[in-house]
């Protein structure tokens, strides 16, 4: 994959003058990352160094607990040395990987909820034939299946995007996406804007009928069931339906300033908008999962004493 020659670096627009304020920004800033690898890897290590949490919606929470690692990894250095520095600049080469693991992410993020909407479904639904039609080994195969297609997928948009000659090279943000670096381009983008909205609108049919469906059958359930069976349905699916509906109100904050144009939106809420995404996700789903999962709860409260 060769990278485009005409431009070497791009100067990120989005970051504010904020003097001294860096340090109390930095600091910030590197306390949240900290906050999000410590709660993410205990709750790695605590599924992985429990046999009783061996089961396929457990394994399913491990890969979503890497993803976010992966993806505030993939980002918040990057930031931490932006807040410190007094020129907002970004290699070509780093903003093209950038991209890549921001959109991977989003990609595993999406793909593995719809997988635990089924899994959750499939608990709930028919709980009779679960153990039979959802084994660790097909969990282990959906995992890997997760992460190849969201890994594969994007290489062919970034290919499309990289041959791209660029005329200009500000991207009026804090990080590197891909919409806004297309726009960069001086030739014809309209490969880039087919291929994109075919891909988008196909990715999301193929994800949002599973999980429509499968929370149309539980929530059959429950109205149909006993008490019992909504106590568990509720326990159950609270915390995924958050994350998932957290997860797309980030993705239209980040679809709306790629696509939208943003100069008449206050510098400070852009800063906000943008960061919701890689900020609130990898805090809210340890979090969450962590204190609503009795089993995950007790071991990890049993641990900590």
């Amino acid at each position: 994959m060769v990278l485009n020659s005409t431009v070497s670096n791009f100067i990120l627009g989005g970051y504010l003058q904020v003097g001294n304020l860096r340090y109390l920004y930095f600091m910030l800033t590197a306390f949240l990352y900290i906050v999000m690898v410590v709660l993410n890897t205990s709750l790695i290590v605590v599924i992985c160094m429990n046999r009783s949490l061996h089961e396929p919606m457990y394994m399913f929470l491990c890969s979503l607990f890497v993803n976010e690692l992966y993806g505030s990894s993939g980002l918040f250095p990057f930031l931490l040395t932006q807040i410190l520095s007094d020129i907002h600049t970004v290699s070509a080469s780093l903003c093209y990987l950038q991209v890549y693991c921001l959109y991977t992410y989003g990609n595993v993020e999406f793909v593995n909820l719809v997988v635990m909407s089924y899994d959750r479904y499939l608990a709930i639904c028919c709980p009779l034939q679960y153990n039979t039609r959802m084994t660790c080994n097909k969990a282990v195969m959906l995992i890997g299946v997760i992460w190849s297609y969201s890994c594969g997928i994007f290489l062919i948009k970034l290919s499309l995007t990289i041959r791209l000659p660029l005329c200009r090279n500000i991207i009026n943000g804090l990080y590197c996406l891909n919409y806004p670096v297309v726009k960069l381009a001086c030739s014809d983008t309209k490969v880039n804007n087919i291929y994109g909205i075919v891909t988008t609108a196909l990715f999301f049919l193929f994800t949002l009928v599973p999980i429509l469906f499968s929370y149309l059958k539980i929530l059959h359930i429950c109205f149909s069931g006993s008490k019992q069976t909504r106590q568990k349905a509720v326990s159950t699916c609270t915390p995924h339906l958050v994350s998932l509906m957290n997860f797309a109100v980030g993705g239209c904050f980040q679809i709306f300033q790629s696509r939208f144009d943003m100069t008449s939106v206050p510098g400070v809420l852009q800063i906000i908008l943008a960061l919701y995404f890689v900020i609130i996700q990898p805090l809210l789903n340890p979090v969450m999962y962590g204190l609503q999962m009795s089993n995950i709860r007790k071991i990890y409260t049993h641990l900590l004493c």
